[in-house]
């Protein structure tokens, strides 16, 4: 039986996005090689050690003004949960508007701790539920590249990030 962490990366893979892993020392280079030019992000909440990691040493605009964010190329956010049958991602809503930089984007990466993969969409509502009923929070649920086939084609960017790049933090690394 597949662990699920595989069970997700498969998951993501199927759809088209981009998976890695990165110890938490490494992923300020893995977020620099992730990234296309010009990037915008948040400031993630997770912690590396007794800090909350920064963007700071990347190539990455946090906070960003509207102007920028509509001319970046990539959006960096954290993701809250993976879905592992899925491949799908559990982006929070927060004050920043972290889902703009997640959706109004040609490349989002996303930032994605393994203890935070969950192997099934039961386990993810039951997490979200008792985290939600908590801080009264929403997300969005997202999975893969936005594509649309209304007009008859597939198109891929319509709605959403053309790509998606997931950076899987590894558990004690």
């Amino acid at each position: 039986m597949k662990s699920k962490r595989a069970s997700f990366e498969d998951a993501l893979e199927a759809l088209g996005v981009t998976v890695s892993s990165t110890a938490e020392s490494d992923l300020e280079a893995a977020v620099t090689e992730a990234v296309t030019e010009p990037a915008v992000g948040i400031a993630l909440d997770k912690t590396a050690g007794d800090e909350a990691f920064s963007l700071t040493g990347t190539p990455v605009t946090v906070d960003p003004t509207p102007v920028a964010l509509r001319e970046a190329t990539t959006g960096v956010t954290g993701a809250e949960l993976g879905i592992g049958d899925y491949g799908s991602l559990v982006l929070s809503m927060t004050e920043e508007a972290s889902e703009l930089l997640s959706l109004f984007v040609e490349r989002h990466v996303a930032i994605l701790h393994e203890e935070d993969i969950q192997p099934d969409m039961d386990a993810a509502v039951a997490e979200l539920d008792e985290r939600f009923n908590e801080t009264g929070g929403s997300a969005i649920i997202a999975t893969g590249p936005s594509a649309t086939a209304d007009m008859g084609a597939l198109v891929k960017g319509a709605h959403g990030p053309k790509e998606v790049h997931v950076i899987i933090v590894e558990e004690g690394a």
